[in-house]
């Protein structure tokens, strides 16, 4: 049995294209950083910590936990929860380079395995004038995406480059890794 451990509606989609039957859990988790934590730390342990607060509930199962942190020269952009945060997030992130940080964990449960991946995206934003962001969150209110642009959206208009080496990490779940991850799990993935 395979368990997504996320509340991500954009993760259970994307874990959806693999077609391999899953369930999902909500894992209930303090997601706040720690005292001195890099992006990519607090990415890895996040997703560790969701997939392990599922391993209770499933005790036979594999479980995917993921989480991304996107950071501008070392600033957190977390998600923005409402307009007036998403506004700020994106006349910070106007002109320069964000990372996200888009780590998974493919949990085994009867064995305690855990293995990560980490897979950085690098996004360049254009300039924005207060009228481009205020026209986007009019008609995307991202307030759920870490950076506050959904690149699969109507964000894209907001960005000059996107590189990284999977273009589903930005969405929230690498599936490069995780097809990777299963394989090696004994799953049968295409």
């Amino acid at each position: 049995m395979l368990v997504l451990a996320s509340t991500s509606p954009y993760r259970r989609d994307l874990l959806a294209r693999l077609r391999v039957p899953f369930d999902v859990m909500h894992p209930q988790l303090d997601e706040a950083p720690l005292p001195g934590e890099s992006g990519p730390a607090t990415a890895l342990r996040l997703a560790e910590a969701k997939a392990r607060a599922a391993a209770a509930q499933y005790p036979t199962a594999l479980i995917l936990g993921s989480d991304q942190v996107a950071e501008l020269d070392g600033v957190r952009l977390d998600k923005p929860g409402g307009r007036d945060r998403a506004r700020e997030q994106l006349a910070l992130a106007s002109g320069q380079e964000v990372v996200f940080h888009t780590a998974v964990t493919l949990l085994r449960v009867p064995t305690g395995r855990a293995d990560s991946r980490l897979v950085p995206t690098r996004v360049r934003f254009r300039r924005l004038a207060v009228r481009d962001i205020d026209a986007y969150l009019d008609k995307e209110q991202p307030y759920d995406c870490a950076g506050s642009a959904k690149s699969e959206g109507l964000g894209i208009a907001l960005l000059e480059e996107i590189s990284g080496s999977d273009p589903t990490a930005l969405i929230g779940l690498p599936l490069i890794a995780v097809a990777s991850l299963l394989r090696d799990a004994g799953l049968s993935v295409p």
